[in-house]
């Protein structure tokens, strides 16, 4: 099968990084949180010995049904879960399934989401404002923009977006908002555009608006809340030996993941200076990249999208 055969792809990143690390080939029961189009788990799948099984859990049902035409012809070997890996537990339990092998969470958008004008990812299209991963779900990005109050839009620019003009932006959307609703993607794009000063945005490469889109996505999508909770039932459900894989694209997720990933190998919460432990705190998992691990130069070249990406991983103890 071919990847034009699927109109729903995410480009693997890291791919050789990933199994490296996850060792599939070890065989057992392995679980992709994010399946996507089915690209890494494709590379599991085609690792793991018979016997071994994998599932693959995505809250985009358009995920589910590509990623399901893609990975047919592994017959029962695979199982696709619709649900957001936040419920991961549950997810599996409800297989009957407890402990697993190995994890893989790329948190990522898709290539397709993005490239997708009618999902409303991207700032250089025209499309609806929209942004669900789940097209289900409620909270849109339209909602956001044409309901939140100028402190809830400020406080998402600045916690989630990282934008220094935070206050500004809010400010304008609520002007523009007042006139009419806000209703497409580059309708937004532009009054962020020129809430950002002049001698800042003239000096970006990138389009100025990408940092509160992110923001937007975030919100919408719960991307952050939760994710903390969700990574240490990731740690919970593996058997000794197992392995949890992350690949993170910006520094809100990447620093939860690099926290949360010290505390399981050096949960001690002693005085730095107290000559023996009292807290009885012990290590539950081993880092295996003490740095994080980045795409090679001609992967960053062949997809640009691999540039911002970082992979962590542990191994349960």
């Amino acid at each position: 099968m071919t990847d034009q055969a699927v109109p729903f792809y995410h480009a693997p990143i890291m791919a050789g990084e990933v199994l490296s690390l996850l060792e599939p080939s070890r065989g057992g029961v392995f679980v992709d949180g994010t399946l996507g189009g089915g690209g890494h788990a494709q590379r599991v799948l085609e690792a793991l010995p018979a016997g071994g099984h994998l599932y693959g859990i995505d809250r985009d049902w358009e995920a589910i049904r590509a990623a399901s035409l893609r990975l047919a012809p592994f017959g029962e070997r695979f199982t696709a879960l619709h649900g957001n890996f936040f419920e991961m537990k549950a997810l599996l339990q409800a297989e009957g399934v407890t402990r697993v092998n190995g994890i893989l969470l790329d948190l990522g958008v898709s290539s397709y989401q993005l490239d997708n004008p009618e999902r409303g990812f991207s700032y250089k299209q025209e499309a609806p404002l929209d942004m669900r991963m789940d097209q289900s779900a409620a909270l849109s990005a339209g909602e956001v923009v044409n309901t939140y109050s100028y402190e809830q839009l400020r406080q998402i620019f600045w916690e989630y977006g990282e934008e220094k003009f935070s206050g500004p932006v809010a400010s304008h959307i609520l002007r523009e908002r007042e006139k009419e609703p806000i209703r497409t993607t580059t309708q937004l794009a532009e009054i962020i555009k020129y809430a950002i000063p002049a001698r800042v945005r003239n000096k970006e490469s990138q389009h100025p608006a990408r940092r509160c889109f992110q923001a937007i996505r975030i919100e919408v999508n719960g991307e952050l809340r939760g994710l903390e909770q969700a990574l240490r039932d990731a740690h919970d459900l593996l058997q000794p030996g197992g392995r949890l894989v992350v690949l993170t694209f910006h520094s809100l997720e990447d620093r939860i993941v690099k926290n949360l990933f010290r505390s399981f190998e050096k949960p001690c919460t002693c005085p730095p200076k107290a000559p023996i432990c009292t807290c009885g705190k012990v290590p539950t998992a081993r880092i295996l990249t003490r740095k994080p691990l980045t795409a090679s130069e001609q992967e960053q070249r062949e997809n640009t999208r691999s540039q911002c990406c970082k992979l962590r991983a542990i191994e349960k103890l």
